[in-house]
């Protein structure tokens, strides 16, 4: 039986990941920070068992700020595969704690490298990359070959991890690869990532506990994709004879404001657009209330407008292509958080 290690297990993509791998028949291993409230929603299911037969998925306590830990979790585990999800990985976030972001995400990847080749394991390795790496993008669609221009503190900490996982594959033989993912959303997001903010809003609004959604640049463009399928892109990458880098993205894009309407056209809300840049404000037809407005405290001191991927090298070398349109995704998305909020989704009316 294979052994994975996962940081982030309690993530989006890290739970979606250790659902796969255990469905391979992997016995899999989640490194969890200590803290006095539980934040394993993501992954309690995974510990439910109908046959009541124990599940092959153990939890450590760990930190990428703290090398002992990551050392003496990889020594005692032993993994096949080690995949490296953790992050501060809020774009937003880090320019408001940029310190803590580069800590975590850039130089917890270097301690978890060093952890690895220290321990002298023959261990695959998986650094999560980010689309924000090409941030004022040089060309479109972006490809590996496409040079890196980060706009955030977040994605200058993912870029020395990108070059550093690159580096320790050149210099110690190390089987490293990065995967860099564009937008991936499900009904798992976090509620401070956009798409999430939306669906879960826009139930809430319907619920009657929420009274307005509000919003910073509708007009960025981004490539959206669903996580469940881009944690098998994941796991291919590290079943190829030779390490190396993928991209991971559907090839299309769309802006905040497309994903906004399509959500609301899929609650069946009739809306009208009224006012013009910071002003504009969408009301329901029906109530007359405003239920979207702009707040320039989301806008981002250096904005992204446009990334868009050309996985071309992930379908042809590891055949992989993302599967769920941006529109089916926003269903499945709006659909789950109705259910959470309470209120029936249109189609089941």
């Amino acid at each position: 039986m294979k052994r994975a290690l996962i940081t982030g297990i309690t993530g989006q993509d890290g739970s979606y990941l250790a659902e796969l791998l255990l469905e391979k028949g992997y016995e899999v291993h989640g490194v969890v920070r200590r803290s006095s409230t539980f934040n394993r929603e993501r992954i309690e299911h995974l510990f439910d068992d109908p046959h009541k037969k124990k599940r092959p998925l153990f939890l450590h306590y760990g930190d990428l700020g703290d090398s002992s830990s990551l050392l003496h979790i990889i020594l005692t585990v032993k993994p096949d595969e080690i995949y490296n999800l953790a992050a501060q990985s809020h774009v937003g976030v880090s320019f408001e704690v940029p310190e803590y972001t580069g800590d975590v995400t850039g130089l917890g990847t270097a301690r978890l490298l060093e952890a690895l080749r220290s321990s002298g394991l023959p261990s695959r390795f998986y650094q999560a990359s980010s689309s924000e790496l090409f941030g004022k993008a040089l060309e479109s669609p972006q490809s590996e070959e496409t040079p890196f221009y980060p706009r955030s503190p977040y994605a200058c900490a993912k870029a020395y991890a990108f070059y550093l996982t690159r580096n320790y594959r050149e210099a110690y033989g190390m089987y490293a690869v990065n995967g860099i993912l564009f937008n991936h959303e499900s009904p798992r997001r976090g509620e401070n990532f956009v798409t999430r903010k939306i669906t879960l809003s826009l139930a809430r609004i319907i619920a009657g506990t929420q009274e307005c959604l509000y919003l910073g640049n509708m007009e960025a463009k981004r490539d959206w994709g669903y996580a469940k399928e881009y944690v098998e892109g994941m796991w291919r990458m590290l079943q190829q004879e030779k390490p190396d880098d993928f991209i991971l993205a559907t090839g299309k894009t769309a802006t905040v404001r497309e994903f906004l309407e399509c959500c609301l056209r899929c609650l069946k809300i009739p809306f009208a657009r009224e006012g013009k840049g910071k002003e504009e404000v969408y009301r329901d037809t029906r109530s007359g209330k405003v239920i979207v407005a702009i707040d320039p405290h989301y806008f981002r001191p250096t904005e992204v407008d446009l990334l868009i991927g050309d996985a071309s090298k992930a379908k042809r070398e590891l055949k992989w292509e993302a599967k769920t349109s941006m529109d089916s995704l926003a269903a499945l998305m709006v659909e789950a958080d109705c259910k959470r909020a309470g209120v029936p989704f249109p189609s089941s009316l």
